[in-house]
């Protein structure tokens, strides 16, 4: 796993309920998201010079415990798997009191200009492999 996020919930990210609201945690994953691309060989420079980029195609959340204004938190990650165009990551947002949410997403690599996917490179391929854990948060 990878330590790809850490925040604090601030009272303004918080819902008539006084905790997170679910934006605030679908913003805090996508920052882990493009941590965790990074650590597999991504370059965002290559949104300009390559125009390639990422497109989200799932996401599935499981909310464990709610966090609130003031609280500490932390996303580690890890690739669960590799496809010839995409790759499946998992994200868990945690404080010191254990996990709140936990995130599985289907990231495919993309073609800014054709908009269509494509074929992973082969050093986010290599790279995404190495970072392969299998059964996390199970």
């Amino acid at each position: 796993m990878v330590r790809t996020y850490q925040g604090v919930v601030y009272p303004a990210q918080c819902d008539a309920m006084g905790h997170m609201n679910i934006q605030h945690y679908v913003a805090a994953f996508d920052q882990a998201s493009w941590h965790l691309l990074a650590a597999c060989g991504y370059d965002a420079g290559w949104i300009a010079s390559r125009r390639e980029g990422w497109a989200d195609v799932r996401h599935e959340i499981d909310y464990r415990r709610e966090t609130r204004a003031g609280e500490l938190f932390v996303i580690d990650s890890a690739v669960r798997r590799v496809g010839g165009r995409s790759l499946t990551a998992w994200h868990r947002l945690s404080t010191s009191a254990g996990p709140h949410a936990e995130m599985l997403a289907v990231s495919v690599y993309f073609d800014l200009e054709q908009r269509r996917a494509r074929e992973l490179p082969a050093i986010i391929r290599e790279s995404a492999l190495r970072l392969i854990e299998t059964g996390a948060g199970d």
